[in-house]
C-alpha cells in the first residue's frame, strides 16, 4: 500500500551553522567590475543574484525543516503528556479490542484527575506570585475569558435602541454633529452680538481710575 506513496523531505537554510567569514570572502572575490561591465539593468540582476545563490549555497548549510509545534500548555508537565499519549494509546485498543472498557476507563479517569490537579496548582502559583509575575498572571487571565466584551447598544433620538453596528455608528454620528453644532452657533452668536455693541441688561464694561 506504501509502494505508491512518495515523501518529500524539505530542506531549508540553516543560518545558526552559516559560515558569514567565507560568505564575505566569496562575495568580495567576485569581479563586479568586468562581470557587470556593459550591462543592463535586468543581466545585471540576474547575475547578481547567481552569484548570491551560489555563494549562499558553499557558505550556509541546509538541514531538515523542522515540524511546527504548538506552544506547550503552562499547566502541561512531561509526566502528564507521558500519561496523556498512553491513555491515546489505550482508547486505541480498545476500539480494536485489545483491552477492556474498564481498563481503559480508570486510565482515563487518571488523566483527568491528573489534568485538574496540573491546572489547579499552576492558579495556586499563578496567584502566590502574582505581585512578582503580573504579566504572566493577567495572560492565564484573558486566556481563560472565553467572551470578549462588546459595545453596549446606543438610544437613538427616537428612543430605538441601536444594535447594530451601522446603527451605532449612525447614533454616534448625529451625537457628535448635534454636539459641534451647538458649540459652534452658540459662540457665532456671542460674538455677533459684540460686535453689534448688543452689552445686553448688564450695559457696557466700566473701567475704574484703579484699574488703570
Amino acid at each position: 500500500r506504501d509502494m505508491g506513496q512518495v515523501k518529500h523531505e524539505v530542506r531549508t537554510l540553516n543560518f545558526r551553522k552559516a559560515n558569514i567569514q567565507l560568505f564575505r570572502e566569496l562575495v568580495s572575490k567576485t569581479p563586479w567590475e568586468t562581470a557587470l561591465r556593459d550591462k543592463g539593468a535586468e543581466q545585471s540582476w540576474q547575475i547578481f543574484k547567481d552569484t548570491f545563490h551560489r555563494v549562499q549555497e558553499l557558505s550556509i548549510p541546509r538541514g531538515k525543516k523542522s515540524r511546527k509545534e504548538c506552544k506547550r500548555l503552562a499547566w502541561l508537565s512531561q509526566d502528564l503528556m507521558v500519561k496523556l499519549k498512553g491513555k491515546k494509546e489505550m482508547h486505541r485498543q480498545w476500539k480494536q479490542g485489545q483491552v477492556s472498557r474498564e481498563d481503559y476507563r480508570d486510565t482515563a479517569q487518571l488523566c483527568r484527575d491528573g489534568v485538574r490537579k496540573a491546572k489547579a496548582w499552576l492558579e495556586v502559583n499563578l496567584v502566590r506570585d502574582a505581585k512578582n509575575n503580573k504579566l504572566g498572571f493577567y495572560r492565564y487571565v484573558s486566556q481563560k475569558r472565553k467572551v470578549k466584551e462588546s459595545v453596549l447598544p446606543f438610544m437613538s433620538k427616537t428612543g430605538r435602541l441601536a444594535t447594530m453596528d451601522e446603527e451605532r455608528a449612525d447614533v454616534l454620528n448625529d451625537f457628535f454633529a448635534s454636539v459641534f453644532t451647538v458649540s459652534i452657533s452658540s459662540h457665532t452668536s456671542q460674538g455677533d452680538g459684540l460686535q453689534d455693541g448688543n452689552w445686553g441688561s448688564k450695559g457696557p464694561p466700566t473701567v475704574r481710575e484703579d484699574q488703570v
